[in-house]
């Protein structure tokens, strides 16, 4: 029977409760601001500041002997920190001379082509390709690494040990590797290698396409590519290795056992989870053991939106959550009644703190031993090991040894945001919390309510600033999001390291423990969609630090305000439903604060940035969608505004990323009748990318034709171009874009893609141009181009020509030229990089456009 106590569970004993010791704070911070600082110093320098501080800190020590006890305490702290100072500097100048010696910084330099030998320091993860311009970059396979060995002009190998980033081509070496694993299968003698590389990267071609994801860190590999200095100065890389060979890696040295281990029980991970939903086969593997390698870019933004990315990093929650499984309740550990699986299964409490090692040791490993994951294991472990002796006094000084001994092993923490993160969220659990719970008890907040509000909205209020350096953006959902996926995190891990140990030795039961685990994991995915799903889900904000100076006045003055509103319960209900509308933003309320959108509004040009995204009004909530833009997020967040939930059209002009990469912005959360597309299919990535969307939502996608004519509510529409037959053949996709006229309650729109000279003056030609001279609306084409045709112009005569574009683009859109044909024909000139989004409202006389 386990003793009775009238204290709740974890609560410190009364008499280990007083003053936060401080006295390891300030070494810790010294030590942390003379790392960042001394990375980029010189050995000698570093040496030369040891040694200063070494002669100061034994001179101050020789004089504290005759100080009184309070001031002896506080020659010791000095003292101290100035040693660890010394300490600091040294490690970083070390740390930092790795990066700038031997041959690859100078080889980085002149962009030379060189063969090297290089250890994979960590997980490669695959760069998934972006918009730029009208193309998309190709996918891309970093690989973090150490040049061991590397070849100079002569041919001369030279030994070093500098670290790298080494990039591969993904889609190139995918079809080079699938071509030479076909050859790899006919051959007897290789089979047994091929499976054994199959065991390590299971999985990882599934998802990314490339052998190059399935390497296992200390693996060895020999490339030959190009060296360029890395982008950022001040990095922890030497230079970067673009990789030229087409081919799987050439391996020279296989990892070691303990990763060939991990690699086993994380593909073993990934296998048991291959038969469940989407977001929980995604996010399990992340949660667990921080594989994000099947996180979708909109799942992904969903996490970033309400601060829930941290539940995708590997974190010292993860660790926690596992030993306080094995230990029980915090503060407990060395008491009677203690709790948890090893009294249970009769461990002593000595053999407790072996196996809590021993789980230590196996999260390292299992979740690769970079610095975010030593980050994690010592912030988790020293801070539950403070916990587990019930010494909340003891809390403060174990977060500050964790810290000053991370720093003093890999210095370069002193400059990653992450770090600081961890930290600021740390400090904010075990300072700021605690305060607060005991606050909200007071004001008859129930005790577990009032432990989960203090915890989120601390670590909300100290991380944020720091948040918004590295987005510009203010999440309003994240204290309620991250209370919310709080009960569901602990079963999603438990189960999913379950799922993970078990997976080698028997499937069926991992499988069935994955199983388990998807309902939490899917809770936590489904709300962070919800979370960024909502229009006022976050707030722009200024980068920088600048912005996080603002930010965290901004802060205090809100505390303040609420700490005297706690105590007027009306005024907390009303400001609360004020944030919840702010935040939910109901249409009809949206519209009659911000005028937006327009009440009777016939056409909406989203603000997408440097692309094409218009909506065309067809009923209550419904709205056929003419292109897609270039980002999900931001076509989303339009159609989100102007209420659509129904799309029975969706027109892609042309397959240029600028036009179709938003797709899944259009195609999220909403009813869509069917995908519309020219029959000009290149660039062909870009079709098999629509084609694959419209496919995974079972959305019909149809080929436009001119003369085609349909009808949407009050809304009808005509095909103009391309023709049944093109002739000739068009140079590019831009000629071949489908060009629409419409017809909206007495007002003419033509909306013309991205047609150029050739094809406009063809489209002046065609049978069907005559209806639409004189038209009330101009799309204009190629975002305002200098390729125009100056006769279309003139024969459509709009009396509106709205632009989209991007501010401050590489093309110069729109050009001056365009610009001054439209007006000198009398049309009124708008553009989105200026103007925002816009919307045509009315018809004849009453034509007007508004500005969001």
């Amino acid at each position: 029977m386990h003793a009775v106590s009238g204290r709740r569970l974890g609560d410190a004993h009364p008499r280990q409760e007083g003053p936060a010791d401080l006295r390891l704070v300030p070494p810790a911070l010294a030590a942390w601001a003379t790392a960042a600082l001394a990375l980029d110093a010189s050995v000698a320098v570093a040496v030369g500041i040891a040694l200063v501080c070494l002669v100061a800190a034994a001179v101050l020590s020789v004089r504290t002997g005759v100080l009184s006890a309070r001031r002896r305490w506080a020659g010791v702290t000095f003292a101290a920190t100035l040693l660890c100072v010394g300490a600091a500097a040294v490690s970083a100048g070390l740390h930092g001379a790795d990066v700038r010696r031997g041959p690859v910084p100078g080889l980085a330099r002149e962009y030379a082509i060189v063969t090297a030998e290089v250890e994979i320091g960590s997980d490669p993860r695959l760069r998934r390709p972006k918009v730029s311009g009208d193309r998309v970059t190709a996918a891309t396979v970093l690989v973090p690494g150490v040049v061991r060995r590397v070849e100079v002009r002569d041919g001369t190998p030279v030994a070093t040990r500098t670290p790298v980033l080494m990039i591969v081509d993904a889609e190139a070496d995918a079809r080079e590797a699938d071509a030479r694993e076909a050859d790899a299968r006919e051959a007897d003698a290789r089979e047994a290698d091929a499976r054994e590389a199959d065991a390590r990267g299971k999985g990882a071609r599934a998802e990314g396409g490339s052998p190059w994801l399935g390497l296992l860190p200390s693996t060895r590999v020999r490339v030959t590519g190009r060296l360029a200095p890395a982008t950022v100065g001040g990095d922890r890389i030497a230079g970067v290795l673009r990789v030229r060979d087409g081919g799987p890696p050439s391996v020279v040295a296989e990892p070691s056992a303990a990763q060939r281990m991990a690699g086993r029980l994380r593909a073993g991970l990934r296998e048991a989870t291959d038969g469940l939903p989407a977001d929980a086969r995604a996010l399990l593997p992340g949660l667990v053991v921080g594989d994000t390698g099947r996180i979708t870019p909109e799942l992904d933004e969903a996490f970033k939106e309400t601060d829930l990315a941290h539940t995708l990093a590997v974190s010292g929650s993860n660790l926690t959550i596992i030993l306080a499984l094995l230990l029980g309740p915090p503060g407990l550990a060395q008491r009677v009644e203690r709790r948890g699986l090893a009294p249970r299964l009769g461990i002593s409490l000595r053999g407790t703190a072996l196996l809590g090692g021993g789980l230590t040791l196996g999260f390292v490993v299992v979740c690769r031993p970079d610095p975010s994951v030593l980050r994690a294991a010592a912030c988790g472990a020293v801070v539950l090991l403070a916990l587990a002796t019930g010494r909340r006094r003891s809390l403060l000084p174990a977060l500050a040894t964790a810290v000053l001994l991370l720093v003093l092993f890999d210095p370069w923490l002193a400059r990653s945001y992450g770090f600081l993160l961890s930290v600021l969220a740390t400090g904010a659990l075990l300072t700021v919390a605690p305060h607060w719970s005991t606050g909200l008890r007071r004001r008859g907040v129930p005790p577990r309510l009032a432990e989960a509000l203090a915890a989120a909205g601390a670590a909300q209020a100290l991380c944020a600033p720091v948040v918004a350096v590295l987005s510009a953006r203010v999440s309003l959902v994240a204290v309620p999001c991250n209370l919310l996926v709080e009960f569901a995190v602990a079963p999603a891990t438990v189960l999913g390291f379950a799922a993970l140990v078990t997976a080698p030795v028997a499937m069926p039961v991992a499988k069935a423990l994955a199983w388990c685990a998807s309902w939490p994991a899917g809770w936590i995915a489904g709300i962070a969609r919800a979370g960024a799903a909502l229009p006022g889900a976050g707030v722009n904000w200024p980068g920088g630090w600048t912005g996080a100076l603002l930010l965290a006045l901004a802060t205090v003055a809100v505390l303040l305000v609420v700490r005297r509103l706690l105590w007027r319960p009306w005024l907390c209900a009303v400001c609360g439903v004020l944030l919840v509308l702010a935040v939910v933003q109901p249409p009809r309320l949206a519209r009659v604060l911000t005028g937006w959108p327009p009440p009777g509004w016939r056409l909406a040009m989203c603000d997408v940035g440097q692309g094409d995204a218009t909506v065309l009004a067809a009923g209550d909530g419904t709205g056929v969608v003419v292109d897609a833009g270039p980002d999900p997020a931001l076509v989303d967040r339009c159609l989100r505004t102007l209420g659509i939930i129904r799309v029975p059209l969706v027109v892609l002009t042309h397959f240029h990323a600028d036009h179709v990469a938003g797709l899944p912005g259009v195609l999220r959360g909403r009813e869509v009748g069917a995908i519309e597309t020219t029959g000009f299919e290149e660039p062909v990535g870009q079709v098999e990318f629509v084609r694959r969307e419209a496919a995974a939502r079972k959305v019909p996608v149809v080929r436009a034709v001119a003369g085609e004519r349909r009808r949407a509510g009050p809304l009808d529409w005509e095909v103009l171009w391309p023709p049944p037959r093109q002739t000739p053949e068009p140079e590019g996709p831009n000629d071949a874009s489908v060009a629409l006229g419409v017809r909206s309650g007495g007002l003419r729109m033509l909306l013309l893609g991205d047609l150029e000279p050739p094809a406009q003056r063809a489209l002046a030609r065609s049978p069907g141009a005559g209806r639409w001279r004189g038209a009330d609306v101009l799309k204009v084409a190629h975002h305002g181009s200098a390729y125009q045709d100056p006769d279309l112009i003139r024969a459509v005569a709009p009396r509106v020509a709205l632009i989209s574009c991007g501010a401050d683009n590489l093309y110069g859109h729109p050009a001056p030229s365009t610009v001054a044909a439209l007006r000198a024909g009398g049309a009124r000139v708008l553009r989105t990089d200026r103007d925002g989004a816009l919307a045509v409202v009315g018809a004849g006389g009453a034509l007007r456009v508004a500005r969001d």
